[in-house]
């Protein structure tokens, strides 16, 4: 089994002028991996997903994410923002940005991610140790532990 999220899928300088800009460049780091076939195509289904609702969450949070047909395997990139990118939460913009992408035939998977995700999101040690982790690969030892209980 492919691993959810590695350091390949991790981006600790996230930048973009807006959530579209910051999300294709997640998006980017699934492709290179070869989890997303095409990036365009993709970025159609997180923005057809993100029409129906906002995807911010309070405490600086950004979680887009969509199932698609592009999608190989399902996925979680991550992005640390320093300036934050604003994905429409009404406390501001996000400086913690997790992109779940989801094959389309599959199953709840992408479901049960963001509701784990979502759960440990609430837990403020959490989110300190995402925002002080010294690099990529600490990031995701951290969120397999803490999401995935790996």
């Amino acid at each position: 089994m492919t691993d959810l999220i590695n350091a390949d899928l991790i981006d600790l300088d996230l930048t973009g002028d807006d959530h579209h800009e910051a999300t294709a460049k997640l998006a980017g780091l699934m492709a290179e991996a070869g989890r997303v076939t095409d990036v365009e195509g993709f970025l159609a289904d997180v923005r057809a997903r993100e029409e129906q609702m906002p995807t911010g969450l309070e405490g600086g949070i950004g979680i887009p994410h969509a199932r698609s047909a592009h999608v190989t395997v399902p996925t979680l990139a991550f992005g640390r923002s320093k300036e934050g990118v604003d994905y429409g939460a009404a406390d501001g913009p996000a400086d913690l940005v997790f992109l779940i992408a989801a094959p389309e035939g599959g199953g709840s998977e992408h479901m049960t991610i963001l509701a784990s995700l979502a759960r440990r999101l609430v837990h403020k040690e959490f989110k300190t140790a995402l925002r002080s982790a010294p690099d990529a690969d600490a990031v995701a030892t951290l969120i397999r532990k803490e999401v995935l209980g790996q």
